[in-house]
């Protein structure tokens, strides 16, 4: 049975109204860049799967580049205004996973779950994986229309060519479509546009079966609540995400790791289920322990 693994690549700190939307149309705009509540400093998850095909990387974290001077455009408000970062040079995910024993071209594959900073800085030390993104949210962030939105295409390295998540209509649970990672399908990418409408998420299937979230919320309280956060472009479309990630959730026993979640890694320690809208801890056998662990052994 395949494991999954926390990695912390730094803290990120945003404006309040980013985590949970106050309001809609421009003022949802305002509230990111002006409100003066501040979130704590919120972790920056990475994830590795360790399977017998190989290993798997979900998000690749952020670069302590991030602190140099010039690294974010001058003129966009969001880094000028509505975001801070701590990202020291060890916590960056290549020295990390040396320091776990692995190297980089160890990982097989690397999913990206969507395109922002924080979740794609640390490309350049992957060289040797096939990489998966969204079509739509490759066009959505490329070129000056995506630096716009606060992508930066122009730190991606230039060698980096990934390739296009190939959908399938193959249900998982409430979701319609889906895309298997490994011959022995127990690992899948699934849509989940919200915070981006080319988001995706990946789901572990065991016992219990993981959701590796990126983005669709900040936290498991804010999906329970049903809140969403203000960068959503698309309110209705951000709904229907969290509806189907809390209908799997009825469904199975899902452990649910957003990556910005403080808790999220005592949940993948402790596999915490979310159930039915509720939050449940459960004992698990020795055997189903063993699909998930913080901690290489």
């Amino acid at each position: 049975m395949p494991k999954v693994h926390a990695i912390r690549t730094g803290l990120v700190q945003v404006r309040r109204p980013q985590m949970e939307r106050r309001r809609n149309g421009l003022a949802r705009v305002t509230d990111m860049l002006y409100n003066p509540e501040w979130t704590p400093w919120l972790p920056i998850y990475a994830w590795i799967i360790e399977h017998d095909e190989g290993l798997i990387m979900v998000d690749t974290g952020e670069t302590s580049h991030v602190h140099q001077r010039g690294y974010h455009p001058s003129w966009h408000p969001f880094y000028q205004k509505a975001v801070h970062f701590s990202v020291h040079p060890d916590e960056e995910i290549g020295p990390q996973l040396r320091a776990l024993g692995i190297s980089p071209r160890d990982v097989r594959q690397v999913v990206l779950t969507h395109l922002h900073t924080d979740h794609a800085g640390g490309l350049t030390h992957l060289t040797g994986s096939k990489f998966w993104v969204s079509e739509r949210e490759w066009k959505i962030a490329s070129g000056f229309g995506g630096k716009l939105q606060g992508y930066l295409p122009h730190r991606w390295p230039k060698w980096w060519q990934p390739e296009f998540v190939r959908f399938a209509d193959r249900p998982f649970g409430p979701f319609s479509r889906s895309m298997a990672l490994t011959k022995r399908e127990d690992v899948f990418i699934v849509p989940t546009p919200g915070h981006t409408l080319g988001h995706v998420s990946v789901i572990v299937d065991g016992g219990p079966t993981v959701f590796l979230a990126g983005d669709t919320s900040y936290t498991e309280d804010l999906l329970l609540a049903r809140k969403l956060d203000g960068v959503s472009p698309n309110s209705q479309v951000a709904r229907q995400t969290t509806n189907r990630i809390l209908g799997l959730a009825r469904e199975r026993q899902l452990v649910y790791l957003p990556s910005h979640d403080p808790d999220a890694e005592n949940r993948l320690r402790s596999m915490s289920p979310l159930i039915d809208g509720a939050v449940v801890t459960k004992k698990f056998s020795s055997r189903s322990a063993s699909v998930l662990d913080g901690n290489f052994r």
